[in-house]
């Protein structure tokens, strides 16, 4: 069974008679198509019967390079508003009471949609497209496993030129050059010394690492139409007083999560479980975002692992588990790996053990 057919199995277990979808992860995901995106309203539709595109004609040329699939086009002289109402009439006029937009969809493109269907009840992707990208297909874990081991290559590189004196930028750009090395696309470097590494999202600058400096390193890379995403940490020197402390007690949230991790679980649980942990050691104001977030053809997409999240955890979805300790002006520590959940567990995809790397000097 190939996507679309998935998807339409999807639409008639939720009764659903049609989806509409903009430029973006999920018509990348089903289709492979990367369009252009603007203000020109270009919109895929599938019922159980038909499947086409409102391209603009500005568009078509390019896009077709792309697919097969049959376009209505629409010029700016024109406007759309023909070629969705041919694309709606080729589905064979059969009612259509139950939509499914792309939440990610403009505003304005989505209403096109619903003023021309306006008794049918909507909802967003979730439970069908979105439960499908969520449940990892075996060709999908392949690509993501490769990903992965890409991430331990470009984290291994920018430990191997790490030194004092460097500035945050210049790491952060080893690691970019690995991932373009291998074939990738480097997606985001976040590279924090020292007080910095306490902001989680820190965006990386000019500090220059010095001795005695804890140092976060959150990167991910692209190929084939999927990310990796890693944090390890490292310490230029001697660690300063109670890092060990702290990276045990993150260690422990990590472990404790998996322990946790299981089909049938709610994700909440996991983040509960991470969470007891560092509060039970005093540290629980300090582990300010949620423990995860699932991964594929976006860094961030469903799964999230949080405290209110009572998404069921099911056997093929891949996820970040990523607990921190984040301490004002001196350091933060997350230790961050990606897994897809087994019957019996989560598979780390990471190679590299979350042990920091120590720069002697």
């Amino acid at each position: 069974m190939n996507k679309t057919e998935a998807l339409r199995a999807k639409m008639a277990e939720e009764g659903v008679d049609l989806i509409a979808l903009g430029p973006g992860a999920h018509l990348q995901w089903l289709t492979g198509m990367k369009p252009h995106a603007d203000e020109r309203p270009l919109v895929y539709c599938l019922t159980a019967d038909h499947e086409g595109i409102v391209m603009p004609s500005l568009e078509a040329d390019s896009a077709r390079r792309q697919t097969d699939l049959p376009f209505y086009e629409w010029s700016d002289a024109d406007g759309p508003t023909d070629a969705l109402e041919q694309l709606i009439a080729a589905q064979g006029g059969k009612p259509v009471r139950s939509i499914v937009l792309d939440e990610t969809m403009r505003a304005d493109h989505a209403a096109l949609i619903q003023d021309r269907l306006m008794n049918a009840s909507r909802q967003f992707c979730d439970s069908t497209i979105g439960a499908l990208r969520a449940r990892k297909m075996p060709e999908e874990y392949t690509v993501l496993k490769a990903n992965a081991q890409l991430a331990d290559e470009a984290m291994q590189a920018a430990w191997a030129a790490m030194r004092p004196g460097m500035t945050e930028l210049e790491v952060a750009e080893v690691a970019r050059e690995k991932f373009t090395e291998l074939g990738a696309k480097p997606i985001f470097t976040i590279i924090g010394a020292g007080g910095n590494g306490a902001m989680p999202h820190h965006h990386t600058g000019e500090t220059v690492l010095k001795t005695g400096d804890v140092v976060v390193m959150d990167i991910g890379g692209a190929r084939d139409g999927f990310s990796s995403d890693i944090t390890r940490m490292a310490v230029i020197g001697e660690a300063p007083a109670e890092y060990e402390k702290v990276h045990a007690i993150v260690e422990a949230a990590v472990q404790a999560a998996i322990e946790v991790a299981r089909p049938g679980v709610r994700a909440h649980e996991l983040d509960d479980a991470a969470r007891g942990v560092i509060t039970d050691a005093g540290y629980g104001e300090y582990f300010m975002h949620r423990l995860g977030h699932g991964m594929g053809v976006e860094v961030h997409e469903p799964p999230y692992l949080s405290a209110s999240s009572q998404t069921v955890l099911d056997e093929g979805m891949v996820f970040s588990i990523e607990p921190g300790i984040y301490l004002p002006g001196r350091f933060g520590l997350r230790l961050e790996d990606i897994v897809i959940l087994r019957t019996d567990g989560p598979e780390i995809f990471s190679e590299l053990p979350r042990d920091t790397h120590y720069m002697h000097c």
